[in-house]
């Protein structure tokens, strides 16, 4: 009886354990993640202190010289591009996490798990979607407390507050993808500031209108210019209408748009980094 088991093709393969599905990997490895973030409070405290920091600089030292539309308060102009340009801020970390769990031997201890290879990758996006979902939170917090009101409905607030989170699970994956390409967590904190132009040349914190030609070009056509207008149109509502050359339609399907495209062409390229390490 033996030996007939032995030469069964249904036993080896009775006896092999396929391992869990994608979804329930990258639940477990975001919990592992999670719990490691909980574990430093230092990293919770600094993503708290730089909303703050950042926010009180733009709010008080440049928001005297900083021209908007009309009758439009810069600190209304502001918040919501504050907010929607956070998940960058809170994305930078991602990277050097990244880093350092290839080069901690973290990741090849996942790998050789029975499991889908995409979800330590998916667990990483996840698990650090808490800390994108907690600097959002923390810079609506700070930016209602330095004046900031809300003129659209509450309906399309949080409609936007919920762009954000979409559009930070996006933006997670180009940090993932640097994570990967660093070798280092240090030349991935190098690598990641790579991001930060787009923060600085898009519609965030001044007019794209107000840059020169060429700037205003690129800050007109890259992705985080028609997220942040898309979530300013819904945060201000009838007050930021003759803001905007288009509707709030208009800026929510481009950025949605723009989203879709980050998620696949970016997941895929980290996807194939990843599997040839």
């Amino acid at each position: 009886m033996t030996d007939t088991y032995a030469i069964s093709p249904a036993g080896p393969r009775a006896a092999v354990n396929s391992g869990a599905g994608i979804w329930i990997s990258s639940i477990e490895i975001a919990g592992r993640m999670i719990r490691k973030f909980a574990r430093t409070p230092q990293l919770i405290f600094f993503t708290t202190t730089q909303s703050a920091l950042f926010l009180l600089m733009f709010r008080f030292a440049f928001g005297g010289a900083i021209k908007t539309h009309g009758s439009l308060s810069y600190v209304d102009f502001m918040v919501p591009g504050f907010i929607a340009s956070s998940i960058m801020w809170a994305g930078l970390g991602a990277a050097t996490g990244v880093a350092e769990d290839v080069d901690h031997g973290f990741v090849d201890r996942l790998r050789s798990l029975p499991i889908p290879r995409v979800s330590v990758l998916t667990g990483r996006a996840l698990a650090d979607m808490v800390l994108v979902v907690w600097s959002l939170a923390t810079a609506t917090v700070f930016g209602f407390i330095v004046g900031f009101r809300l003129t659209g409905s509450v309906t399309d607030g949080l409609a936007a507050f919920g762009l954000c989170v979409v559009f930070g699970f996006a933006f997670e994956w180009c940090f993932i993808l640097i994570g990967l390409l660093g070798g280092s967590a240090q030349a991935a904190q190098s690598m990641s500031l790579v991001m930060v132009p787009l923060i600085f040349l898009s519609s965030a914190y001044v007019p794209v209108q107000s840059m020169p030609q060429g700037v205003r070009q690129f800050g007109e056509n890259q992705p985080l210019t028609p997220m942040v207008d898309a979530v300013r149109s819904l945060a201000l509502g009838p007050q930021g209408h003759g803001l905007f050359a288009h509707s709030s339609g208009y800026y929510l399907g481009v950025s949605l748009a723009w989203t879709a495209g980050i998620c696949v062409v970016i997941g895929l390229l980290a996807a194939w980094r990843f599997a040839r390490r």
